[in-house]
């Protein structure tokens, strides 16, 4: 039997400006619409040029969309929030503390760490995009494939 797929995810880091809404735009193209998707970050941080290059490659934008932090979500609830830097996971395992809210925590490097040319940032940048691309395949889709066919 499937898993069932949440229906609501927030995607969680540090300023909402890499990690979380590149998780955000990919998790919309590839879920279900009817799939509520959000990120957002502990602390406000800066729009990224280097995110809006790499989601451009795939067809994605993030529009007019800025980064948030929980205190500007309309919603606060989510069946699941997955955390993609250690800030972020100990603020929503404190925030969850109470409630019934799955929490997992993804690992993910930042690439705001590398220097370089500009080919070597946006590498840097494509392979954050790609290992997001690769867990919210194997975490939401292929793992239903996978078990519809046993």
């Amino acid at each position: 039997m499937p898993a069932a797929l949440p229906r609501s995810i927030l995607f969680l880091c540090g300023m909402n400006a890499v990690r979380s809404p590149m998780a955000e735009q990919l998790a919309r193209k590839m879920l279900p619409a009817a799939t509520f998707v959000a990120s957002a970050g502990v602390r406000g941080g800066e729009r990224d040029p280097f995110v809006d290059a790499v989601l451009a490659e795939e067809g994605l934008s993030l529009g007019e969309r800025h980064p948030r932090t929980l205190d500007d979500l309309d919603d606060d609830y989510f069946d699941l929030i997955v955390t993609l830097a250690p800030e972020a996971h100990h603020t929503a395992l404190e925030l969850t503390r109470s409630l019934a809210v799955e929490v997992e925590y993804w690992p993910t490097p930042d690439p705001t760490d590398v220097g370089g040319t500009r080919e070597q940032i946006m590498a840097a940048y494509r392979d954050v995009r790609e290992r997001l691309r690769a867990r919210i395949s194997r975490r939401f889709l292929l793992e239903d494939a996978k078990n519809a066919t046993d």
